[in-house]
């Protein structure tokens, strides 16, 4: 007997919140505040690609079919 068939879109959902993050320019614009010099705008899209990586990788391992059994 197998499992019930997650639904996947479910899981994809969450990956919008990245894709409005990085879009919605006026809110990053700025300069202040600076993080060890560096100024907002590069530091806050930097962090999205280290949370965007977490993010599909939770994703990935959420979703995949398992192989064997």
């Amino acid at each position: 007997m197998s499992a019930p068939r997650r639904e996947p879109w479910k899981w994809y959902a969450p990956l919008v919140l990245p894709f409005v993050a990085t879009l919605w320019v006026p809110f990053y614009n700025r300069a202040e505040p600076s993080l060890a010099g560096v100024p907002f705008f590069y530091w806050y899209l930097f962090l999205w690609i280290v949370l965007c990586a977490a993010l599909i990788g939770v994703i990935y391992f959420a979703t995949r079919e398992k192989r064997g059994a």
